[in-house]
């Protein structure tokens, strides 16, 4: 029931407008400092050179306090009594500087009023005078121009003075200072009764002691002790890791490339750790890589001892036999003959390979590349392809597209890739069945996949059989399984065209690709 005295929430905002005004701009300058900050300290901790900038400076900060401080507390305990007469000159020249200026505002007031002599501003500035005189016992005295005395106080017997000493004597304490207790002048030319004067007044400064500190080596070697100690303390941190990854290098450097060092962070120091994992990395691929070339060397050796041994050793005994008339018939001497003719054959069919292939492998073989409609050239020898595959209850399904897709490769090269992909397509397939040719085009390449049933290979296996003198049944020889590098010259081949080939397998087939850049 007193809701009708109640105010809204709003209007009660608007009645205290300046209330809740400063309070907004705090929480704006609250969240503009945190993002400041968070941007701040994102590029700070990328930047190592910025993390050493604020840490100077916040060294050089709490040092500078460190100082202040001490030198405030040490300064407290080692002060001295100094006797200081400077305000007692101040005070000198404060009289002489208000007498001054009262016979100014007489000189001014008489121009004005076109009084020659004023008596009750005389009288004025006469007591003023002798006030000065009995409180602070100054003397003041007036002269003209050489010295003679026009007026004087009550204490003062001159009649006469120097000029030339008394503004010695005004300007040395005025700028020297007055460190003992002496008589000091204060002079200022003047205007009295109508005639150029000096007005002097003099009296010797009243002493007030002050407490002087002493600067002492005590503030300075708490700042730098301060300094030292805060700068060491923020910074062990990446000394530790600067540490920590000169071990990182010494562990390596034993020969231990399995090691890697932690990046504890986003600025150049962790860079530089992710350079040397990566560089380590790299390594340990490089010598794999190369014990990897070690051991297929050595393959190489033994595969190419076997297979070029096997039918040199029955070209050999064919040979013997004829040489020493071990036949009965012609007949059977002409097998013999016949067979030894059949074992050169592969026996230079092995060199012809292994030496096309070590010259694929060193780029000693020349390109002569052309540009040709791919899709065409496959469809004319998938043509000589049937029948071979059909002898073998196999069939060949073509995906070709009919529009020309023109790339640029050696023909005879690429004719030799199709052909052994598809002899061994044809060797390995599961009877009966299918060969399935495809060919798929993108913007930059052209895809062609041949696609046929076999035996389930392992994954490493499959990685393997591109490898010279590589055979998925080791238990082959020349004589069953070729030479193992057929799918070593088609890599070098493709590669050459910078082009891709690998395989894959999927729902028991075993498909391999060959990608090819498009003109």
């Amino acid at each position: 029931m007193n809701s009708r005295y109640e105010l809204h929430p709003s209007s009660r905002l608007n009645r205290f407008p300046f209330t809740w005004f400063p309070f907004n701009i705090v929480r704006k300058l609250i969240i503009l400092l945190r993002r400041l900050y968070f941007i701040g300290s994102g590029r700070i901790g990328r930047s190592i050179r910025l993390q050493l900038i604020l840490t100077t400076c916040v060294c050089l900060l709490a040092s500078t306090l460190t100082y202040a401080i001490g030198d405030e507390i040490f300064g407290e305990y080692q002060r001295e009594a100094v006797i200081d007469y400077q305000v007692g000159l101040s005070r000198i020249d404060n009289e002489a500087r208000g007498l001054m200026m009262d016979l100014k505002n007489r000189t001014l007031d008489e121009k004005n009023t076109n009084i020659q002599h004023d008596e009750k501003m005389s009288d004025d500035f006469e007591q003023r005078v002798e006030r000065i005189v009995q409180n602070d016992q100054y003397k003041v005295l007036i002269t003209d121009l050489e010295g003679r005395v026009i007026f004087r106080s009550s204490n003062a017997p001159e009649t006469n003075v120097e000029i030339h000493s008394i503004i010695d004597n005004a300007m040395n304490t005025r700028y020297e200072g007055n460190e003992n207790r002496k008589v000091h002048s204060s002079f200022y030319p003047v205007n009295y009764n109508g005639q150029k004067s000096y007005l002097i007044v003099s009296g010797i400064p009243e002493p007030h002691i002050t407490y002087q500190k002493n600067e002492g080596p005590l503030p300075f070697m708490g700042a730098a002790a301060v300094f030292i100690f805060l700068f060491y303390y923020l910074t062990q941190r990446k000394m530790r890791y600067v540490e920590e990854l000169a071990g990182g290098l010494r562990i390596i450097a034993t020969g231990n490339l399995s090691y890697r060092v932690i990046e504890r962070s986003e600025d150049e120091l962790g860079s530089l750790a992710r350079d040397m994992n990566l560089m380590v990395e790299q390594l340990q691929q490089k010598i794999e890589e190369e014990r990897r070339n070690e051991r297929l060397k050595s393959e190489l050796i033994t595969n190419v001892s076997h297979d070029l041994r096997t039918p040199l050793t029955l070209i050999m005994g064919y040979l013997r036999l004829l040489h020493d008339k071990g036949y009965e018939t012609q007949e059977q001497a002409d097998s013999y003959v016949g067979i030894a003719y059949h074992k050169s054959e592969k026996l230079q069919s092995l060199i012809d390979d292994l030496f096309e292939y070590t010259k694929l492998s060193n780029h000693d073989v020349p390109m002569m590349k052309e540009g040709v409609a791919i899709n065409e050239l496959l469809d004319q020898l998938l043509e000589e392809f049937v029948t071979p595959a059909e002898e073998q209850q196999l069939t060949i399904q073509r995906h070709i597209p009919k529009e020309k897709i023109l790339v640029k490769i050696d023909v005879d090269k690429m004719i030799r890739v199709f052909e052994n992909l598809l002899t061994n397509a044809i060797k390995y397939s599961v009877k009966p069945g299918k060969i399935t040719v495809m060919v798929k085009q993108d913007l930059r390449y052209v895809t062609i996949r041949f696609s046929n049933r076999s035996e389930m290979l392992e994954e490493s296996e499959i990685k393997q059989l591109f490898d010279r003198f590589y055979r998925v049944d080791v238990s082959r020889s020349s004589n069953t399984g070729g030479s193992g590098l057929g799918l070593a010259i088609a890599k070098s081949i493709v590669e050459s065209h910078d082009g891709a080939i690998w395989a894959e397998q999927s729902d028991e087939q075993i498909h391999f690709y060959v990608k090819i850049k498009l003109i």
